[in-house]
């Protein structure tokens, strides 16, 4: 049984979340039982029971009690995935105690150094694990992109998507930046997201604001170009031919922006403090070409790739 790592907040974000969704829907076509392990976010654990997802809440400042072992016997977990960013060297060290396989991804924590198998798409320094698997072909993306790929021609409709939580409200200083520019878009805003207030005395009849779409990936289809975090989801977006203008919110998310401007589908328009205002002067983008670059570049095997990894592990350690 695996158990799925998680934390999730209007500080840290809902990106490590989302991803852990699209995790345990594979693992349940697979027919691997999984629970997800999660610390105490109202939003996420509401999200949670009306999907009818099984989870356990756990204080993770808590690092003398070992829960670990609690939840590894009376799940029979023998695989513990990470999927928290930060992971602390008493939680690994805990599970490691326990004989179970050890995996992570994109873990910056000194804990990922006691990790059997760690999958780094979106790290890129301090990278630690006794196995490590770099390269997109690892990018855990939303298998419903498949669905909704489509390639863009012109500049028409402009969307603002900016996580579950956009933790600095930096959805408010990109109004301010496109109605200077004279341009108007569509908001999607998140359910930990807190600066209602502000977005609303920015916004006129020119923005229409979507509060936590079904689909994210079906709305994305409606759209030309989107104003994107520094996280999956420009590669989620780039993955369907969407392309975007991508912000940094964490100095961490600077070098994800940077990756993903790599391989065209995607302009980055800084760090949050600092943004460079050129990147909205938008008339001169290439759509068709930035939409094109983005669907060859990324694809929707990666937890197909990293699950097939863990699997030939569990066989050495099997018969290792």
């Amino acid at each position: 049984m695996f158990a799925v790592c998680i934390e999730s907040s209007h500080k840290r974000g809902m990106g490590h979340f989302y991803r852990a969704l699209i995790i345990l829907e594979y693992l349940q076509k697979v027919k691997e039982r999984a629970v997800l392990v999660i610390n105490r976010d109202p939003v996420s654990i509401q999200i949670l029971d009306e999907k009818k997802i099984l989870y356990e809440i756990v204080d993770y400042s808590d690092v003398t009690g070992n829960w670990e072992r609690d939840l590894v016997c009376k799940y029979q977990v023998d695989v513990w995935l990470l999927d928290k960013f930060e992971t602390n060297v008493e939680l690994a060290r805990h599970v490691k105690n326990e004989k179970v396989i050890l995996a992570a991804i994109d873990d910056c924590g000194e804990g990922a150094s006691l990790a059997d198998l760690h999958f780094c798409t979106l790290l890129f320094q301090n990278i630690r694990g006794k196995n490590v698997y770099s390269g997109k072909e690892y990018m855990i993306l939303n298998p419903q992109i498949a669905q909704y790929k489509r390639e863009r021609s012109a500049l028409q409709k402009i969307l603002v998507t900016l996580g579950g939580s956009d933790t600095y409200g930096v959805t408010v200083k990109v109004i301010r930046i496109l109605k200077e520019k004279g341009y108007h878009a569509d908001i999607i805003i998140g359910p930990n997201f807190q600066h209602r207030k502000q977005l609303r005395q920015v916004i006129n009849d020119e923005f229409t604001v979507y509060d936590t779409v079904p689909s994210l990936i079906a709305k994305f289809y409606e759209y030309d170009l989107a104003i994107t975090g520094g996280g999956v989801t420009v590669f989620e977006a780039n993955a369907s031919g969407l392309p975007c203008i991508t912000i940094a919110s964490e100095l961490h998310e600077k070098d994800i922006a940077e990756y993903a401007q790599q391989f065209g589908g995607c302009i980055f328009a800084g760090y949050y403090k600092n943004l460079r205002k050129e990147a909205f002067d938008l008339s001169g983008l290439d759509i068709m070409t930035m939409s094109v670059n983005g669907m060859k570049s990324f694809h929707l095997n990666g937890m197909e790739n990293i699950y097939h990894k863990i699997q030939s592990y569990r066989g050495e350690e099997k018969h290792g």
